[in-house]
């Protein structure tokens, strides 16, 4: 079975001298795993660098077989931009492995696919930083965590949406979640949009409650620990949070 296909280069490790274990988020295949014969060599270790977007062609004798990379050629070099910019490789190194662990192979995963790749592709580090608070909140519906977001879950209502309840999962207006307002996460009203143009303390208002659901609802459930370096994002935009 050969699979000709676009995709994101997720990560890429070494084995053996040349060939290299090679994982994408592919457009019609969502995660896949394949082996590069010569992927270290001159003209390919450019091209296995995390956030290249890349067409590839591969086979496999069965799809859920490692697939075997024979043609790979670089579309976009994404790459290129983080590895000029500390901050957007310490953003894209803290939350790949989420991205990886969250998504099961051989699953098409086109809206995920989208927002990693806007992720991947965006021109400055607060708009890599929102793209990837739109794939948590993406993947928690992917995982079968999706919120309830349309009305208040007490009266009914659906205007005036402020809160969001760790318990349910469920929004809440301002006038009923005032009283507990320290215990509930704020409504996502941009990523509810779909706006571009959120300010930092929204970003992190949403990351807050998708970490919440993901640890407890993915992470631990599994029983699998949640990547180290998620956790950095608090310290990497702290001056950004406050501001």
């Amino acid at each position: 079975m050969i699979i000709k296909d676009e995709g994101y280069i997720l990560s890429a490790i070494k084995y053996g001298e040349k060939a290299l274990i090679v994982t994408i988020l592919s457009m019609s295949k969502g995660k896949i795993t394949g082996f590069c014969s010569d992927g270290m060599s001159k003209k390919n270790r450019g091209i296995f660098q995390a956030g290249n977007k890349i067409f590839f062609e591969s086979s496999a004798r069965l799809e859920e077989n490692m697939k075997r990379l024979f043609r790979v050629e670089l579309i976009e070099p994404n790459a290129v931009s983080m590895m000029t910019d500390f901050k957007k490789l310490e953003l894209m190194t803290a939350v790949v492995p989420i991205i990886q662990k969250v998504l099961n192979e051989n699953e098409e995963v086109y809206q995920l696919y989208e927002v990693v790749g806007k992720f991947f592709g965006a021109k400055d580090l607060k708009k890599m930083l929102m793209w990837y608070a739109y794939f948590e909140f993406y993947a928690l519906e992917y995982l079968g965590l999706g919120l309830s977001l349309d009305c208040c879950a007490v009266t009914g209502e659906v205007d005036n949406l402020y809160y969001v309840s760790p318990r349910t999962g469920k929004a809440v207006s301002k006038e009923i979640g005032e009283p507990y307002k320290d215990k509930l996460f704020k409504y996502p009203q941009f990523v509810v949009d779909k706006s571009d143009s959120p300010s930092y303390k929204e970003i992190f208002n949403v990351l807050k409650m998708t970490e919440y659901f993901l640890k407890e609802n993915f992470f631990k459930f599994h029983n699998i620990k949640m990547p180290e370096g998620r956790h950095k994002l608090w310290n990497m935009f702290e001056d950004e949070i406050l501001d």
